[in-house]
């Protein structure tokens, strides 16, 4: 019987196989050139961004890294693989961070101009970042000749350092970090507690790059190329793992809310007043007044401490003594007010926690130190003649560092202002633990963006971290208390006028493994991955 002719013109079998998909889409992402591929990349970062709080689309992460790992297969020298990572990274800065620009619009008359300006050099310049990833991973890969499963660990590896570097350097800037899109779920976090948000962000890259090996062969019937297809399935799951790993922790840590410390009911005051009116003249007391009526409302009675946000009280407190004392009339008895407010004179002014006792008199005291450029102060001021976005004449002082809060009534908090509630390791000072994290922050400047979300998402994975209960209280939202497994245990939502009544979380029993080690779990992290690569170049040569 003899054999059917061969079409010559007929296409390979792998290529109608369903199996060839990725490889095709692969070539085909590889093969532009121009603009498109620049494009492209950009499209891919901004796919990143609906990742992140509120949306939480995790499996968009996989488009984005699995692309642009193909869109680094076309790339001829460095540049055109570094302006691939910048692309990709402005893509995905500009879309995660476009909430900055509403800052410029609360005093629009003075800074509406700046804007794009803004919003354009931000994201530019955090997009440096992901480009200093890329161009490592294309160079290293390059140079070693690694298979796709290695070249996506180091990838991840590489992401990671960055990340890392973003959060110090120039004072540090960790927002979005990748490990943060899993905030929304408790299960996710606990490994946090293990390796911070850094461990979630090597794993999380890891997995969602992965499928990048599957359009990196020409057969997808060859035995390897089922090999690459285990890695996808062990970089998922891998996750699943984590996952499972956070539910068997979850499930033997308490019901959420029993565990309290006796005696401490806490009252979060969240007013809403929108930051245009704010800092108004004629509106300032009665913006005080609105704050004392609802600190001293139904159920004030059983609480023990009232917690207002930062800056609630747009005055000099400590040269008010007049309003100190009629702020006493929110202070519980024996318990103690604590409110953002600035303090200073006309030559220094510093952004403030104060704790004020039934008599006005402050008590305690935590100066904020890690300011925000251009916000509350103006770097190179003698050579960049611009003002800054918060009011006042003179730039805000920074405090001498992370203290202690003692409270009467009630364990020692460790004060954070604003976006200092961001930094990994970077939350408890040295020495005798806190009994939990008290951040005081005022989101008002970003409206109804997803800003307000992803300050909470992040400040949540510090809860984690520490094994501290986070007491966070924002003057438009996200006002919360979440435990130190990362659960939510009351909140209320942006822009919602009204008060939380919480008994305060205990922290978990021991310390962490985090808490000992810190932000060096990251070289630790980059061990592994090290260790990993050489495994995956023999497993794929």
């Amino acid at each position: 019987m003899t054999k059917p002719a061969v079409d010559p013109t007929a296409a390979p079998r792998f290529l109608t196989d369903w199996r060839a998909v990725p490889v095709r889409l692969a070539q085909g992402v590889a093969a532009l050139r121009g603009w498109r591929r620049y494009l492209l990349a950009m499209a891919l970062g901004a796919c990143a961004t609906l990742a992140f709080a509120p949306m939480h689309l995790v499996p968009f992460l996989v488009p984005a890294f699995t692309g642009l790992l193909w869109l680094l297969d076309g790339a001829r020298r460095p540049r055109e693989a570094a302006a691939l990572g910048w692309c990709f990274g402005f893509g995905h800065m500009a879309t995660g961070l476009y909430w900055v620009g509403l800052a410029f619009l609360v005093d629009a008359e003075r800074f509406a101009a700046l804007l794009p300006v803004a919003v354009g050099a931000m994201g530019g310049g955090m997009a440096l970042f992901p480009a200093l990833s890329v161009l490592a991973t294309w160079t290293i890969c390059r140079r070693w000749g690694l298979p796709g499963p290695a070249r996506v660990l180091v990838l991840a590896g590489f992401w990671l350092a960055v990340e890392w570097v973003r959060s110090w350097v120039l004072t540090g800037f960790p927002w979005n970090l990748v490990g943060n899109v899993w905030s929304f779920s408790p299960e996710m976090l606990q490994i946090a507690a293990l390796g911070g948000v850094w461990i979630l962000s090597l794993l999380t890259v890891l997995a969602a790059a992965a499928p990048a090996v599957l359009g990196e062969v020409s057969d997808p019937i060859h035995a390897r190329a089922r090999g690459r297809g285990r890695f996808v399935a062990v970089a998922l799951g891998i996750l699943i793992a984590v996952w499972l790993g956070g539910a068997w922790r979850l499930a033997g840590a308490p019901a959420v809310g029993e565990a309290v410390v006796e005696g401490v009911r806490l009252r979060l005051v969240q007013a809403s007043i929108e930051q245009s009116l704010k800092w108004e003249p004629s509106l300032r007391l009665g913006n005080m007044r609105r704050q004392v009526g609802l600190s001293v409302g139904p159920g004030f009675e059983k609480v023990t401490h009232v917690i207002w946000p930062e800056t609630a009280v747009p005055f000099l407190l400590d040269q008010d003594e007049g309003l100190r004392r009629y702020l006493g009339r929110a202070v519980p008895p024996g318990g103690a007010l604590v409110t953002g407010a600035p303090r200073g004179n006309s030559a220094q002014v510093w952004n403030s926690i104060l704790a004020l006792d039934t008599q006005g008199r402050m008590t305690a005291r935590y100066d904020k130190h890690h300011l925000v450029p251009f916000g509350e102060y103006v770097p190179f001021r003698t050579i960049l003649p611009i003002e800054r976005l918060a009011p006042g004449n003179i730039d805000f002082t920074p405090g001498p560092g992370l203290d202690i809060m003692a409270l009467p009534g009630a364990p020692p908090a460790s004060p954070l202002v604003c976006y200092e509630i961001i930094f990994p390791g970077q939350v408890v000072p040295a020495g005798p633990r806190p009994g939990w994290l008290l951040n005081l922050t005022n989101d008002a400047w970003f409206g109804t963006s997803i800003g307000p979300h992803q300050h909470f998402s992040s400040a949540r994975l510090r809860a984690v971290e520490e094994g501290l209960p986070l007491v966070r209280a924002a003057n438009t939202g996200v006002s919360a208390v979440v435990d130190g497994y990362g659960r939510v245990i009351a909140r209320l939502g942006l822009n919602e006028v009204g008060v939380l009544d919480v008994d305060l979380p205990s922290p978990v029993l021991g310390k962490n493994l985090f808490v000992l080690v810190g932000n060096w779990s990251v070289l630790f992290l980059i061990f592994c991955t090290t260790i990993a690569l050489f495994v995956l170049r023999r497993l794929f040569p």
